[in-house]
């Protein structure tokens, strides 16, 4: 140290804060576009940006907007006595689920033809390269994959095998 650095005041930690708190202060990293042209090109790159992530975020899935009421049925559905009307009516207009939280769902139903649908979501997931089982998933496939009826254990065999 020089001896310029011992004779400069120090300043106190609240000075510093108050300093640092100063109203009208702006960070060195953001930076203001400087000109109405470049204004507007920041406005327009702005929303473009959220209008990608909007429709990112909030795409519907491949069921479109016939199918998303439907989805929505069965995860209202799911832990009460409708569940299985609300898969049958997914199944009849959509066929099976094409994404994993609501395939299962359809694991948790109490008929074996909604189960077996489930698991045939699943399966069609895994061809495409789009499935990625979680804890969660894996530990549904090991109770179906103990169940009692041989298709539905098979099947569930196979997504555990894959993974």
């Amino acid at each position: 140290m020089s001896r310029d650095d011992d004779e400069r005041p120090r300043l106190s930690w609240s000075e510093i804060d108050k300093r640092r708190d100063r109203p009208g202060r702006r960070d060195e990293r953001e930076k203001r576009p400087q000109g109405a042209a470049a204004e507007a090109r920041a406005r327009a790159a702005a929303q473009s940006y959220l209008k990608q992530l909007d429709s990112s975020l909030f795409a519907k899935g491949p069921a479109g907007a016939a199918g998303e009421p439907l989805a929505r049925a069965v995860r209202e559905a799911h832990g009460g006595p409708r569940l299985a009307g609300a898969c049958d009516a997914y199944l009849a207009v959509l066929g099976p689920p094409r994404d994993a939280a609501l395939a299962a769902l359809f694991l948790d139903a109490p008929r074996r033809e909604l189960v077996l649908a489930g698991l045939a979501g699943l399966a069609a997931l895994r061809e495409a390269g789009g499935l990625e089982l979680s804890r969660a998933l894996r530990s549904q496939l090991r109770l179906c994959a103990g169940d009692a009826d041989d298709e539905i254990a098979c099947a569930a065999e196979a997504l555990l095998e894959g993974a």
